[in-house]
């Protein structure tokens, strides 16, 4: 018999329309499942988790991040999109790791969403080799965190040549031999060039084997100058490819059109506020897809510029969606009054959101009986968090990584009271510290012998 989990006492955000929130709820949890929501639950079987002066909610859905990117965490601060992609691919940083490397990237990755409060990521993988592809699927199953591996092509010349017209390497074993089912914790996606990226040819035969093998097919795509000049969007809606499979990772220089013709497909946009605001992909596309009939998922992307949490994405796509409307409002000479975009909104698209862009929407996103027990716990007896006068304001506004007391997945707890459990960092430490040292002094070698 599945064991039973009661959290008590808690201010429940389900985010569920259907359901609503709660000023003081229970959750009865069997086994991986939400049994039911309500207040005074009697349950004499269950463990008793007390929720008391806390908020509890989904776990965030980071719909887009590079995992294996932390260990060159915060190496770029400064660096622009060019110069991100200068140092990191076209066979710089990004083919330098070795296979064990890769492990100790994503397990370390991984768990860093899991302390920030994220239960589910798309792990938009560059892949060297099937070596590498198997210890970076390793490292996100030994964190416990739900996760869609998105299988890509090599980050090296290949993979940013446009003529290549290579099928994405290995995605058939690591399907029949990883993910022969979707009833699991880990599912697979795939990372595709995308037609801005790669020959038409190519974009078309890797959308038509991640439609082969069912998966999401992710690409990164309309931003920066080739958003505005290659459209895309109309071409893969010409073509027939247009479908809820397909996730457009940024989409900030996209036509109106463009936005409409996804929306009405059933697409996502993942968006990555902070990154694209920082790096110069383009203004946050989350007012243009809503405008549009769509609603936005968010990511955090990469960790070489920006910390790995949701909170600061919500603030980001917040503050910068506010102020694009504000500034359209105070060009007429008024003053804004009801502001564009709430912050229910973007708690929204940091959950709800970003589980239907990953089909995961039947498992998780919402807290609802019958859907798989991801939550956390915001602790509000923390300086910057009570009095509490609005908890969806409070997670959104005010809440930092440092509030997120307890993380469960599929009902197992590994986060609880402020520590992550079963984890040994001093040994993670040691490790991601001797990984970091050979991938930058191989890049420093390899920087050395380039020609001037």
């Amino acid at each position: 018999m599945s064991k039973k989990l009661l959290v008590k006492n808690g201010t429940v955000l389900t985010l569920d329309k259907n359901i609503g929130d709660f000023h003081k709820a229970d959750i009865l949890i069997e086994g991986k499942k939400i049994l039911d929501i309500k207040p005074n639950i009697v349950a004499t079987d269950s463990e008793i988790v007390d929720a008391s002066d806390m908020i509890v909610m989904p776990g965030f859905v980071d719909s887009h991040r590079h995992t294996w990117e932390s260990l060159v965490r915060n190496i770029g601060p400064d660096w622009s999109l060019p110069k991100y992609l200068e140092n990191i691919y076209y066979g710089n940083i990004g083919s330098l790791s070795r296979p064990e490397d890769g492990y100790v990237a994503n397990y370390l990755g991984a768990l860093e969403a899991l302390d920030a409060g994220v239960t589910t990521i798309l792990d938009w993988s560059m892949i060297i080799s099937p070596d590498h592809s198997d210890e970076l699927i390793r490292g996100l199953q030994d964190s416990g965190i739900r996760s869609v591996f998105a299988h890509g092509v090599p980050g090296d010349g290949e993979y940013w040549s446009r003529d290549s017209l290579l099928e994405i390497q290995d995605s058939r074993r690591i399907r029949k031999q990883y993910f022969s089912s979707d009833n699991q914790l880990m599912t697979m996606g795939l990372a595709i060039r995308g037609p801005e990226f790669s020959a038409w040819d190519a974009a078309v035969n890797e959308i038509k084997l991640a439609r082969e093998l069912d998966v999401i097919c992710s690409m990164h795509l309309g931003f920066g100058t080739w958003g505005s000049v290659d459209r895309s969007i109309e071409k893969l809606h010409q073509a027939g490819l247009l479908g809820s499979d397909l996730n457009f990772v940024h989409a900030n220089t996209l036509s109106y059109e463009e936005y409409k013709l996804i929306a009405d497909s059933g697409a996502s946009v993942s968006i990555t506020p902070e990154i694209e605001m920082n790096m110069g992909h383009g203004y946050p596309a989350t007012g243009l897809f809503m405008e549009n009939g769509g609603n936005p998922a968010f990511g955090v992307d990469v960790v070489t510029t920006t910390g790995g949490d949701m909170f600061a994405q919500m603030k980001s796509a917040l503050q910068a969606e506010r102020a694009r409307v504000n500034d359209q409002t105070l060009s007429k000479q008024e003053m804004p009054y009801d502001l564009h975009l709430s912050a229910r909104e973007v708690l929204e698209f940091a959950t709800d959101a970003g589980a239907k862009a990953l089909k995961l929407d039947h498992k998780v996103g919402t807290l609802t009986p019958g859907k798989e027990a991801d939550f956390i716990f915001v602790r509000t007896s923390d300086v910057n968090m009570f009095p509490v006068n609005d908890p969806v304001s409070a997670v959104t506004q005010c809440a930092h990584t440092g509030n997120v007391d307890s993380v469960f997945v599929a009902g197992e707890g590994v986060k609880r009271n402020g520590k992550l459990l079963n984890v040994d960092l001093a040994d993670l430490r040691k490790k991601a510290n001797k990984s970091q040292e050979y991938i930058v002094n191989k890049y420093s070698e390899l920087k050395a012998n380039q020609p001037l």
